[in-house]
């Protein structure tokens, strides 16, 4: 077997990507979106412009003074329902950057998004929601988590918010591994080796955590560079992988080692909740992850932005 076929027998592969040829083509386990794929596959899809008017439409029935914001939600969710037509499992879809830091705003966009995909047949059960892991969505996921929406915690750069994301029971994480990497690289002027690269090492840290504490919450590693990576992550309950390394993996035919394993967890730190203020002070003092959180808020943002005026073009 390639190694993306031994791959799969030991971790379930997500697709980073929003492109339904590339999802057709792969068969990922589940998907997962992002204002920076929405804008992608927007541009890009063949159904680009049908979504975009399809969600003007809608949100303009709907009426209201905000049907911006309701068309942005209302494409998010037509990308995602198309999504699920072609994987058995899940579709992970953002809640608005915009919402980060409001747990009561992120919870009612966050019921919205999955009161849209049931209008269209898709249960809840098929859908995570994405919020980012400050304080406010850490907290705004524990809430819909006990509402029984399931929620994918993204932008995670730090072992505090994994502690807290597990703490508020949130159904999955996606510690990042390139950005993590990335930001390491250009602070020391090195490239590291998979064993020792920082988003690598952030990843098994949590992973050993988890598991070695009986922590229900998956962890989903994502945003790779190079297939060191994940082959350094094998055996992570999930990994999300764009096209171009699936396809690189599918290209090799050598051995693929599992390295993570729930039977031999060994957790390096103690179980531990931490207050608000422990949890602040910690990312605090978390350079990268400081930078990297509020960085990648930004950038959704911005492609959010680019989003609206696609939506707004439409509308006229």
């Amino acid at each position: 077997m390639n190694k993306l076929d031994q791959l799969r027998a030991m971790t379930a592969v997500v697709a980073d990507t929003g492109a339904l040829a590339e999802i057709r083509r792969w068969r990922p386990e589940d998907a997962t979106t992002n204002p920076s794929l929405l804008r992608k596959a927007v541009e890009e899809e063949a159904e680009g412009r049908a979504w975009l008017a399809e969600a003007v439409a809608a949100a303009k029935a709907d009426g209201g003074e905000d049907w911006l914001e309701l068309a942005l939600d209302q494409l998010a969710v037509a990308v995602g329902a198309e999504i699920t037509r072609h994987i058995p499992g899940r579709v992970s879809t953002e809640v608005s950057a915009r919402c980060s830091f409001d747990v009561d705003a992120t919870v009612a966009r966050a019921e919205r998004l999955v009161s849209l995909y049931e209008r269209r047949g898709v249960p809840s059960s098929r859908v995570l929601i994405k919020v980012a892991a400050t304080w406010e969505g850490i907290r705004a996921a524990a809430t819909l988590e006990r509402r029984g929406i399931h929620c994918n915690l993204t932008l995670l750069f730090s072992f505090p918010q994994a502690q807290a994301c597990a703490d508020a029971g949130v159904t999955l994480i996606s510690p990042f591994v390139g950005r993590l990497s990335d930001w390491h690289r250009a602070k020391s002027g090195r490239d590291f080796p998979p064993e020792e690269d920082p988003g690598v090492r952030s990843v098994r840290r949590i992973y050993h955590y988890y598991k070695g504490h009986g922590y229900a919450t998956e962890v989903m590693g994502a945003s790779f560079r190079t297939t060191g990576q994940i082959e350094a992550l094998a055996g992570c309950d999930r990994l999300t992988i764009a096209p171009s390394l699936l396809a690189a993996l599918a290209a090799d035919e050598g051995p693929l080692v599992r390295r993570l394993d729930p039977a031999r967890a060994r957790p390096e730190d103690p179980r531990e909740h931490l207050a608000e203020s422990e949890f602040r002070w910690r990312l605090n003092e978390d350079a990268a992850a400081t930078e990297l959180l509020a960085d990648g808020i930004r950038r959704f943002y911005a492609d959010e932005r680019r989003l609206a005026e696609l939506l707004t073009q439409s509308a006229r």
